[in-house]
Formats: structure tokens, sequence, C-alpha cells
């Protein structure tokens, strides 16, 4: 870790990665032992497919996956990094050790500091908002930020209303400290500044989205027999209703304080949580639904995961292009809600 700059440093996105495990689940295969079919989960979802990790997988493994494509893509070792962000809602460990310590020792970044950050399907964007921090103060010059989740180990699946929701994988992002004048160099993903974060939480409202048993307010003793309990349980109009909402709120704050009109805004990039959601924020907004990217049909809903999946994506597919103004927006349990905004540099 770094203490200071003589300057003040801008916080620019240098590399992406993620990794979805291979194993594929379809809707037809849940059908097959949920009482569902592929069509009822889609009108409701937009959701097809999601991806499991394999029994010897952990989120740690995830992460590190998606790290390590970041890395090259940013053209960065391990031991460039100073500090490593896990966003994460379902970690290796109950509470320690952090996961973002495993993923730290599994790439062999024996220079960075570890933490993770539980903000669940908002983890990512308040991850990313702290390595912008870090940045711009010079504290950390090169960063990595993963989201990483294996949602498949936390939801019930005899409950048909959330386990056809959530899918397993990781996706990861480079962000060093630059000075303004930086150009854009990067073989692959447009080099992006991370301009601005709006980050707001709703705590009133978290049990509308919560894992009841394991932690300190009920925690597991010998014998004990939790239930449904020990998995995820939500309350699925409520939730909607507020996402719906957030994300509006997002975007328009972030689009007002930074003096930028709709028209000027290239991209959403979303949590992947529902397309039903996305849909009618669109309509909310008057803003076009097509740039509002989606990939939640082929993953489903991967909480913390979702943002820097897509955004590693649309890297790939040559969508991000110079002088681009994008907004990623998340929302999830706690309640937790955030955007940043972003502009690929020219």
């Amino acid at each position: 870790m770094h203490s200071k700059h003589t300057e003040l440093q801008e916080a620019v996105i240098t590399g992406a990665g993620a990794y979805v495990p291979p194993r594929r689940m379809s809707n037809d295969e849940l059908a097959g032992f949920l009482d569902t079919s592929d069509e009822w989960i889609f009108s409701k979802t937009g959701i097809h497919n999601r991806h499991i990790a394999a029994e010897d997988q952990a989120t740690s493994d995830l992460g590190a996956a998606a790290a390590r494509q970041a890395l090259a893509d940013a053209g960065l070792t391990p031991l460039d990094i100073d500090l490593i962000l896990v966003a994460t809602s379902s970690p290796d460990y109950n509470g320690l050790p952090s996961t973002a310590c495993v993923v730290q020792d599994l790439l062999g970044a024996t220079n960075a500091a570890a933490m993770d950050v539980a903000a669940v399907c908002s983890g990512f964007v308040y991850a990313l908002e702290t390595a912008r921090a870090f940045a711009r103060s010079g504290s950390a010059r090169r960063i990595l930020v993963i989201g990483a989740e294996i949602y498949s180990r936390v939801v019930d699946w005899s409950d048909r209303s959330t386990c056809v929701l959530f899918g397993d994988g990781a996706g990861a992002v480079v962000v060093e400290s630059l000075p303004e004048s930086a150009g854009n160099t990067a073989p692959r993903f447009p080099r992006a500044r991370v301009l601005d974060s709006v980050l707001k939480s709703r705590g009133s409202d978290a049990q509308a989205l919560v894992r009841p048993a394991g932690g300190t307010r009920r925690p597991v003793n010998p014998g004990d027999n939790f239930g449904a309990d020990q998995f995820l349980q939500m309350d699925g109009r409520k939730v909607y209703n507020f996402a719906v909402g957030a994300i509006g709120e997002v975007i328009q704050e972030l689009l007002t304080r930074n003096g930028l009109s709709l028209a000027e805004l290239d991209w959403v990039i979303p949590h992947q949580a529902n397309a039903r959601i996305l849909e009618a924020a669109a309509r909310r907004l008057k803003y076009p639904v097509e740039q509002m990217y989606s990939n939640i049909a082929e993953y489903a809903n991967t909480s913390a995961a979702s943002i820097p999946i897509a955004m590693n994506e649309m890297a790939a597919a040559g969508m991000l292009k110079p002088g681009q103004n994008i907004i990623t927006v998340g929302f999830g349990a706690g309640l937790t809600y955030g955007g940043n905004l972003l502009r690929t540099v020219v």
C-alpha cells in the first residue's frame, strides 16, 4: 500500500475478466424436479439458464479465475496489485477469513492488502467506489475489484420462487491510479475513468431479502436444524418495487450531478436480477431498454458478479467504445443500491 501521491490521480479501469462455471443448468432441467417450466420462468424473469459451480469450487476459486483474466487484460501480474476487494455475499467462510485473503493467496499477490465488501447485489458498485477512493488518494495504485458468488449453495432448491433466479459466477476489473492525461492504450477493454458514484441504503427493509440463520442473531449450535432458515428468503414483490425505483433514482442523480442528459448516456450496465425489472425501469425513465445491457437469460442473477461479468462480455464483443458515458446500477439485500458513472477514455 502507498501512503500518498504528490498530485490527485484519476481512477481508471484498465482491464476486465470473468469466469462462469462450465456446468449449465437449463429451466427444463429445473422442471424435472420442480413444479415449473421454461415458459413460466422465462415469462416472469427473462432467464433460460444459469451456471453452477462444481462441488470442489469455492467462491474464491471463481474470483481468482476472473482476476487472472483481468490482470492479463491490463498487462499486469499479481505482484503489481496493492489491494484486492472482493464483493460477495456467499463467501468461502462465515465471516473469517475474508474471501479476499484467500484470493490473494491463490493469485500469489503477496504485495496486496485484501478485504471483502458486503453489500450483496450492490457489492461491485460499492467496491468500485472504494477502489476509486483508494486510487484517487494514492493509497493504492493498482486495485483488483472482484464480484464473485456461488448462490447455488445458499438457495433452497425446493423453493421455486427463489432457486430459479440465481446462478454462480465471477467478474473482475483492474482499477489503476493514473494521471488525467493517460490515453487509451488498452488492447481489449477501453480504459474507463470512474468519475462519480452514488451509494445508498435502506436498512428498514433489511428483512425483505435475508438468510435468517447462521450469524450472531441466530447462531449455529450443535444439533441445530434450521431447515429453510439457512437459505436465502425473499419478499419478491417488495424487492421488485424497490429495484424499479432504485434504478431510476440512481441514474437520474448521477446524470444531474455531472451535468449530463439521458440522451448522453450510452449504456446502463445494471445488476442482472430480473429482465422485467429492467424493462419496467426503462419505461419509467423513458430510456431505451436496448441500451440497458442484459445477459440474464444465460447467467441468471449472480449477485455481486453480475455487473463485472456484463462489463467483460461487452468489452469482448466490442460494444464499449472510446468517449462513451456508462452507468452501472446495483440493488439488492440490505437493502442497498447505488451506481457508478464511467467514461471511456478517448
